[in-house]
């Protein structure tokens, strides 16, 4: 089979971009990647949604708008003279700039661009740059591309979705399909992290009770950085939320699950986060960079220490037990795993005894409490009300669309930022406000030099940047507003920590905000316009 074109993957988007079917589109991406062999479709479905650091441990890009703009002005056209762009070339070259590092890779980095600039053609450049920008607005998002397996694979949509939580990487998805090689076998397994359960917030205890029909557990919500733990035989290793293998950077929490978990081979779920001498939690932020701290760790441990608390079990002894209610998993987990790690858990129906458990827990430094229905299975990448999140106020998670350069202080910084919540439905960022509020100087500074590095276009004003850099922000109330796509508004803004933990794909959704809007007015009165016939006008 020929390797697949570039320009046939950028026809593919050009319909996309005109067709609203949904149904059409699934079918325009299943005949397309149905014609590829497995391994190029593979490639051209990372491309297809913009998504060059999809692959599990594939390395981020790294390269801002700055070094593009410089290779587009070089001129250089060979598209004519060379042979036509496959979409292998792309990603090779892609992969090639995300693997250079050093001294003088900037130069590199031009140069392989130039070079892949030289071979495009007027509309492939086109697509390319928004491949590179992350922005492709033709509508396609996972889980489109998820439909169109179902199509090609002649699997139900619920079994693929099931693959898609245990593979965890889109691309290897879509390759099985290809060679005929999703079936029942495809199972959890061990060293082959899986994207972590989710949880939706919640309004407070009582509204956990009711969507739980009553008896439920509470357990603390720690603010650390989410591990799922691989062990078989002496062997463990660690992966973040984002699949990322940070075994070799905390050598001392390997030391603690060693002695810790009494099964031969078991994949767990938990939580790390950064003490004090004392014991105490540290800031978010403390707990990750000491998470992502790669060198000099030795010296780091002792000065940043770290505590792990395990909360769930997904397969124990060669057993996969994901399907299993959530009550079973936790008493098969505090068969294996000491105390000292374990998770603090309480079962009841009662609000008061619950709230008294929230106040203990918020008094320890912690976040707030999880809530979590006992007969729920783990359902691994999925976000559902089984599992709640109830803090004593709730934030949101935005990714940074756009930035403004300061005034008077700030007038060297990119420093008011727009912000967005993710559209469930079409995959597009909509804007619901902006904020300067939150930053030190030195974040500040930090901040403008990784959004320019993110650039897409610049106006007088400050950049539009790659949807990328996700924040956790704070408001006081959720506002109608003409002003934003969104239809809304948030009220005193302010960025509490960012979060380099998460990427785009889990910031708040526009259906969430939606809802947290409705809810304001449980506790408060809601303004109706009067009709201007009964009022005179007024």
């Amino acid at each position: 089979m020929a390797e697949s074109l570039f320009s046939e993957l950028v026809e593919l988007c050009r319909l996309l971009e005109s067709t609203n079917s949904r149904l059409k589109k699934v079918q325009l991406i299943a005949n397309y990647l149905k014609r590829l062999s497995p391994v190029d479709g593979k490639t051209a479905s990372y491309l297809l949604i913009g998504r060059l650091s999809e692959e599990k441990d594939g390395s981020p890009l790294n390269v801002g708008w700055k070094i593009i703009m410089k290779a587009l002005k070089s001129g250089k056209n060979l598209s004519l003279l060379s042979a036509p762009l496959t979409i292998n070339d792309v990603w090779s070259s892609l992969k090639l700039i995300s693997q250079i590092q050093g001294q003088g890779s900037m130069k590199k980095k031009l140069a392989v661009l130039e070079s892949l600039f030289s071979r495009c053609s007027k509309d492939e450049l086109e697509w390319l740059l928004r491949i590179l920008s992350g922005e492709m607005r033709h509508g396609v998002n996972v889980g489109l591309l998820l439909d169109a397996v179902a199509a090609i694979s002649g699997i139900d949509d619920h079994a693929v979705r099931r693959f898609d939580m245990i593979i965890g990487d889109v691309g290897e998805l879509v390759r099985l399909a290809l060679s005929k090689q999703l079936s029942g076998r495809i199972g959890i397994r061990i060293f082959n992290p899986v994207r972590p359960m989710l949880a939706e917030m919640c309004y407070d205890v009582q509204d956990a009770l009711d969507k739980h029909g009553g008896l439920s557990s509470f357990e603390p919500k720690y603010d650390g950085v989410r591990l799922q733990i691989h062990k078989q035989g002496s062997e463990i290793r660690l992966f973040t939320r984002r699949l990322s293998d940070v075994t070799k950077n905390m050598p001392d929490i390997i030391d603690v699950l060693k002695r810790s978990i009494n099964a031969f081979s078991a994949i767990l779920d938990s939580e790390v986060i950064a003490v004090d001498t004392s014991g105490k939690a540290l800031p978010f932020q403390d707990t990750l960079r000491r998470v992502t701290r790669e060198r000099d760790v030795e010296e780091v441990i002792k000065r940043v220490p770290l505590k792990i608390w395990i909360f769930d079990a997904l397969m124990v002894d060669g057993e996969v037990i994901i399907d299993r209610p959530y009550l079973e998993r936790r008493k098969l987990l505090e068969s294996i795993v000491d105390k000292e790690v374990l998770t603090p858990f309480i079962m009841s129906d009662n609000k008061t005894v619950v709230e008294d458990f929230f106040n203990k827990v918020i008094a320890q430094g912690h976040e707030g409490i999880m809530a979590k229905d006992l007969r729920s299975p783990y359902t691994p990448g999925r976000r559902g009300t089984t599992w709640l999140k109830i803090k004593s106020a709730e934030n949101l998670d935005l990714v940074i669309i756009a930035a403004e350069w300061g005034h008077g202080r700030r007038k060297r910084w990119l420093s008011n930022y727009h912000l967005a919540v993710r559209d469930e439905e079409t995959g597009r960022y909509l804007m619901v406000g902006k904020t300067f509020k939150g930053l030190t100087d030195k974040e500040f500074e930090a901040m403008t030099n990784r959004l320019l590095s993110l650039k897409t276009s610049a106006q007088e004003w400050g950049v539009i940047v790659k949807p990328f850099v996700v924040v956790e922000v704070s408001y006081n109330e959720i506002q109608k507003s003409p002003h934003y796509e969104s239809g809304y508004a948030l009220r005193f803004a302010r960025i509490v920590r960012i979060r380099d933990d998460k990427s785009p794909d889990e910031v708040s959704t526009y259906q969430r905000l939606k809802i947290l809007y409705e809810k304001q007015f449980e506790k408060k009165g809601k303004f109706t316009e009067y009709a201007t016939s009964n009022y005179g006008g007024l």
